[in-house]
């Protein structure tokens, strides 16, 4: 091993920079480096970190549906990346049955080097409800993973139903740049209307349809908010169901007040500035994505919500649902209501965000913001490659 440990981070196609920024954070004993495939599905110019072309099966593939088809037969991998495990004394993937983490699982012992893997997961599928690939990627990963950081107390619940050792799994919550959302220049004049944040991808489990159905509530006055005004909605985010949210508005009647809008990451502390609250309506979700000649792949519950941390650091009012780990995040600082009860979302925004003046800012714990920090999650991670550095 050389003076400064090499760390690898393996995240498929899915390397970004919200998820990698507490890497840059890490003391300089630390040299971290990322692989990014020619098709990685985010821009990565903004991860602080060496970044590492690479190739992967999907790379040589069309893309479209016979590029899926063919991907979900035949599997993923990465291409030609011996030599930088052979560099590697740490490799960190993330989730039991990812592909990228069962690919450094299966080869840990030709290179040995320590695996790490964080795990957002919170539901223990074990082997019923995975399907084929997954289930292969599990067998590798469970028994030849040094150390599991849950990005939540009820993901290491759930690696523990797995069948993962208690001594081999930590708590390592994820953190965002706390400064950069808690420091961004109020409007002036402030914001003479209420607008309501409803952030995420465009897909029925996060519930922008729930929100749009208690705006419509206010609207009608089913549910009394003060001065008989609806709040205007900005929908932050992309995905297959814009068209059916655009068109679930007008149907709704709030086709006026509501906003869909795609925003880049370092414009969101601007978007928080001028708004009165950030509501997640997450829903459990059961949509399947089927691959020929396979088990369904279904079911997910909100993981953590790092909107959660940004809204905080913000100081912005927060309304959500129990889905998932939600409670366990958020704590005190939000306002709950059950999953699908768009009711309730509205009575608690009358009551709330719409009874103060527009844009108005909370105080949330210092010490749960500085958890989320990016500061407080880069010392996590050291503890943690430490620790299983210190293992022989």
């Amino acid at each position: 091993m050389t003076d400064r440990v090499r760390v690898l981070l393996l995240r498929g196609q899915y390397a970004n920079p919200w998820d990698l920024r507490a890497w840059g954070e890490l003391p300089d004993r630390f040299d971290v480096a990322c692989l990014v495939p020619r098709k990685n599905v985010y821009p990565t110019d903004d991860i602080p970190l060496e970044r590492v072309p690479v190739h992967t099966m999907r790379d040589l593939l069309p893309r479209g549906t016979i590029g899926d088809i063919v991907a979900g037969v035949a599997g993923e991998r990465y291409l030609g990346i011996e030599e930088e495990l052979a560099r590697a004394d740490i490799v960190h993937a993330s989730e039991l049955s990812f592909w990228f983490a069962g690919e450094a699982a299966r080869l840990k012992s030709r290179f040995d080097f320590k695996l790490v893997l964080t795990a957002w997961e919170t539901i223990p599928f074990l082997d019923a409800y995975r399907n084929h690939h997954a289930r292969g990627y599990r067998r590798h990963t469970l028994p030849s993973t040094d150390l599991f950081l849950a990005a939540t107390e009820r993901a290491r619940n759930a690696l523990l139903l797995e069948g993962a050792d208690a001594d081999r799994v930590t708590v390592c919550y994820p953190g965002i740049d706390v400064e950069r959302f808690g420091a961004a220049a109020r409007p002036d004049p402030p914001p003479s209307e209420h607008v309501i944040v409803s952030p995420g991808r465009l897909v029925w489990e996060k519930g922008h349809q729930d929100v749009m159905r208690a705006i419509a509530v206010l609207r009608r006055g089913i549910v009394a908010s003060p001065e008989d005004a609806a709040p205007r909605l900005l929908v932050v985010g992309g995905g297959p169901e814009e068209k059916r949210l655009r068109r679930y508005a007008g149907e709704l009647g709030i086709a006026d007040l509501v906003e869909f809008r795609a925003v880049p990451y370092a414009e969101m502390p601007a978007v928080y500035t001028e708004a009165s609250c950030l509501v997640l309506g997450s829903l459990p979700g059961a949509g399947c994505t089927l691959y020929p000649g396979d088990l369904p792949r279904c079911f997910w519950e909100e993981q953590f919500g790092l909107v959660f941390a940004e809204a905080m650091a913000a100081g912005l009012p927060i309304i959500t649902t129990t889905s998932g780990a939600i409670p366990e995040v958020v704590g005190d600082s939000a306002e709950l209501f059950a999953a699908g009860d768009w009711l309730d979302l509205a009575r608690k925004l009358a009551a709330g965000p719409l009874s103060r003046p527009p844009a108005e800012r909370v105080e949330h714990p210092p010490e749960r913001v500085r958890l989320y920090s990016t500061e407080a999650m880069a010392e996590r991670l050291a503890d943690a490659y430490d620790r299983v550095l210190a293992v022989t």
